[in-house]
């Protein structure tokens, strides 16, 4: 695998803001953009022969490189400390991951790849970038642990979180945020809370935490439901773990078309209620641009300033509840421009800049959040009658 140099922030102006931040130490390596997702019908790689011009699958590298530049070049630039990633090791992957599906990717990788599951490729040079976006999110949250910085953000590709402990799924191989956490819990930490605000249910992360009480796995999903055998959990408020575990899986399933208030309302009404009664002494946020009001792989309405708000009310949870100690995890987002655009919000108001740094260029979406409303109300009456720690 290729090293690369350890790569250097945009100079900070000579004069800086006159408010103080904290930085955010994103974690990332180059390497990780060799994960070559192809061409087709979407997310297919299927040629029809009827069509001139075939599109990149969503989760290509070209989203990933507006990401990383936008950090560089944008106006939050000053406040980014650049780190490089590494890959993980099997044995790292062997805290979530069962040794048959490892066994299965070195496998598939060693025999020239293989399509995992609908969408979900492994190529050549894949399993070496899935190696790196494990290893570059546990530097991120050892960073933490360590004591080096508060805040970290793994940008990484391919995401993880649909990732189950003996199953790919949604272009996943590895669940990069679930072996974080369970780094942080190997650390020393008691509780750890996980926020996936991905358009769509965390399903891998919710699995492998679906019998324990140390790790409250909160998802914010469009309702989309089971889509086949390698992702079998609907997403639905019935789930809500099992054994001890049970009532430490909250989903909230979200109609089509919530946007900025509708996010925020779930937010303030069942998100946060819910780690305050959990009290984590450390916060995952999981993140994917995908519930933008422009993404192809959503059908849900959040603008720069939804994104900005999300980013306040955590980073608001982790300075009550695990002294600052936050990290952020990477997923989907899938419309080039405008995901690293939503990334630049969801990074400002993680820290606290009062007054936005870049302007929306093209979000204008009319909201009516009354059927959000109401959804969220009647899975609020649902997990308050049925979930004992609330």
């Amino acid at each position: 695998m290729d090293s690369v140099e350890a790569e250097q922030p945009e100079a900070i102006p000579s004069s800086p803001p006159s408010y103080k931040t904290e930085l955010i130490h994103v974690f990332w390596h180059e390497g990780m953009l060799k994960h070559d997702t192809g061409k087709g019908v979407f997310d297919t790689g299927m040629d029809p022969g009827f069509l001139d011009v075939l599109e990149n699958h969503p989760e290509n590298s070209d989203r990933i490189r507006n990401m990383v530049s936008i950090l560089k070049r944008g106006p939050i630039s000053p406040f980014i400390s650049w780190h490089v990633g590494r890959p993980a090791q099997i044995s790292e992957l062997l805290t979530f991951h069962t040794q048959e599906y490892i066994n299965e990717l070195v496998e598939a990788d060693r025999e020239g790849g293989k399509m995992i599951c609908a969408g979900t490729f492994l190529n050549p040079g894949s399993w070496d970038c899935a190696l790196l976006a494990a290893g570059t999110t546990l530097s991120a949250m050892k960073h933490i642990i360590d004591g080096c910085g508060k805040i970290s953000y793994a940008l990484v590709r391919p995401p993880g979180h649909h990732a189950q402990p003996n199953q790919g799924d949604g272009y996943c191989f590895l669940n990069n945020a679930a072996l974080s956490v369970q780094l942080a819990l190997g650390s020393g930490c008691r509780k750890v809370a996980v926020i996936d605000v991905d358009v769509h249910y965390g399903n891998g992360t919710a699995e492998g935490f679906y019998h324990s009480d140390e790790v409250l796995t909160i998802s914010l999903h469009m309702n989309h439901g089971s889509w086949g055998p390698s992702h079998p959990q609907s997403g639905t408020v019935d789930e809500l773990g099992e054994g001890k575990g049970f009532g430490y899986n909250l989903n909230i399933p979200l109609p089509n078309g919530t946007g900025d208030r509708g996010y925020d309302y779930a937010m303030r009404q069942l998100v946060v209620p819910a780690v305050e009664k959990f009290k984590p002494d450390m916060l995952v946020l999981v993140i994917g641009e995908d519930s933008s009001a422009f993404d192809p792989n959503g059908r849900q309405c959040l603008t720069m300033d939804g994104y900005r708000v999300i980013g306040q009310t955590v980073r608001g949870l982790a300075d009550k509840h695990s002294h600052g100690c936050l990290l952020i995890v990477q997923e989907g987002g899938y419309h080039v421009t405008y995901s690293a655009y939503c990334l630049h919000a969801i990074l400002e108001g993680v820290l606290k800049i009062p007054v936005p740094l870049l302007s929306d260029p093209i979000a204008y979406y009319p909201e009516d959040e009354a059927f959000s409303v109401k959804v969220i109300e009647s899975i609020k009456d649902y997990q308050i009658n049925t979930v004992p720690f609330l």
